[in-house]
């Protein structure tokens, strides 16, 4: 095990991964497990069960075993983080990997600040971010290009909408971040015609939850992932830029496989934004390159850790989580370049996304700028020399329902689009 003193962590402050709702197959959460527990961080993580691959890591110290559906009243879900922090040593570092984690933990601060370390961001500010229209309404007022969106509040409004929109359009649910029994549309949906985008409108209900995008087409368009994390005064503590080779489902879902590719325009690009708006923590972005207007365009802002963040790290051994650690500890995050040439690959999830660019006649992503030589490496999400339990407990929990599952998820990937 590296010492993590070589980057300067305290390594008396714990860290507890924190996600909600049920779904146990979740790579991000054991890679900050990972990358703060090999350097000798003590992490602990709330997890469904005692066998999931987060619990079984052996850079884990504790599974704090706590079921949640993410349909749970606000102060219920407190008071299961107050219960965890009773059985930890101290305040630790809060690492919310999904976007109801981080909207809880971001406006009930003033309960969870006396027990955690915290990033001071405003508490109405994640739930903006993590919302598809509120997202879009800050890209206008701060001149950030974005998909060209709106969210029509009735049903008559998605009729002006169907008779005078350009199609295709993509429709996403409003407020993406919310765990919904039936949500409006299963993901990020591609819609045809009028005739399509009124026949879905019709189970929608009187207030659409729906927002309905811009289509940018593959063909014309290069997606770019931008992780970082920022301090009190908006500054980045560190800033890495890459690009999706691959998605389950095809361009339209999380990321298969990417890699690192140096972007100091798209760097700049997020770091004002982020300063703009007044935002401190780690951020997970998605931008989409469109090569007919030359504008990169803001898609998505998770106010949390991307589930493929270990694919970045600087020549400091730096990654977003590591920095988010030294910051909330007072110690000093030390400056590095991005190492170059890495690759992340979801193991399972890049199989089935392989098959399917094959099999659709669609190529994997190959931006104009990809280097040729890839020297970095490649980062598994599951499987770890170090640690070969998460992998395994993966894949025993995929055996029976995970070929039905992406079977599922094949049929339902022909009409959608990210």
């Amino acid at each position: 095990m590296r010492d993590g003193l070589h980057i300067g962590l305290d390594t008396s402050v714990p860290g507890l991964v924190v996600k909600i709702g049920n779904y146990p197959l979740h790579h991000g959460g054991v890679g900050a497990i990972r990358s703060l527990g090999r350097l000798g961080v003590p992490m602990y993580a709330l997890t469904e069960d005692r066998w999931t691959p987060a619990a079984r890591s052996r850079y884990l110290r504790e599974a704090f075993v706590w079921p949640t559906t993410g349909c749970e009243p606000a102060e219920r879900l407190v008071d299961g983080l107050l219960a965890a922090a009773r059985r930890l040593r101290g305040p630790a570092v809060l690492f919310p990997t999904d976007e109801e984690a981080a909207v809880l933990v971001a406006e009930h601060h003033e309960e969870l600040r006396p027990h955690f370390l915290l990033p001071p961001v405003d508490p109405g500010l994640p739930r903006r971010l993590a919302s598809k229209q509120a997202l879009y309404e800050l890209c206008v007022e701060h001149g950030v290009p974005a998909p060209v969106s709106t969210a029509p509040q009735t049903y008559a409004e998605v009729e002006w909408f169907a008779s005078r929109a350009r199609f295709p359009v993509v429709a996403k649910n409003r407020e993406a971040y919310l765990r919904r029994a039936r949500p409006a549309v299963p993901g990020t949906t591609r819609v045809s015609g009028p005739r399509e985008l009124l026949a879905l409108a019709r189970g929608w209900g009187d207030r659409p939850g729906v927002v309905l995008q811009e289509y940018l087409p593959p063909r014309f368009a290069e997606d770019w992932i931008v992780h970082a994390c920022f301090g009190a005064d908006g500054e980045p503590r560190a800033v890495f830029t890459g690009v999706k080779v691959r998605s389950w489902p095809p361009h339209a879902g999380m990321t298969a496989a990417a890699c690192t590719v140096d972007n100091p325009e798209l760097a700049y690009l997020s770091a004002q934004f982020v300063k703009q708006i007044g935002y401190a923590g780690i951020a997970d972005m998605d931008w989409r390159f469109d090569r007919r207007d030359g504008r990169y365009k803001l898609l998505d802002f998770n106010p949390r850790t991307g589930a493929q963040f270990r694919m970045f790290e600087s020549t400091t051994g730096v990654d977003v989580v590591r920095a988010q650690h030294l910051e909330l500890t007072g110690r000093t995050v030390p400056a590095g370049e991005q190492r170059e040439g890495r690759r992340y690959v979801v193991e399972h999830v890049d199989a089935a996304a392989r098959l399917a660019y094959l099999g659709r006649g669609r190529r994997d992503y190959r931006p104009r700028d990809l280097p040729a030589g890839r020297t970095g490496g490649t980062e598994l999400a599951w499987a770890a020399a170090d640690d070969p339990l998460p992998a395994a407990v993966a894949l025993a929990r995929l055996a029976r329902p995970g070929a039905r599952h992406l079977w599922q998820l094949w049929r339902g990937s022909r009409g959608t689009h990210r």
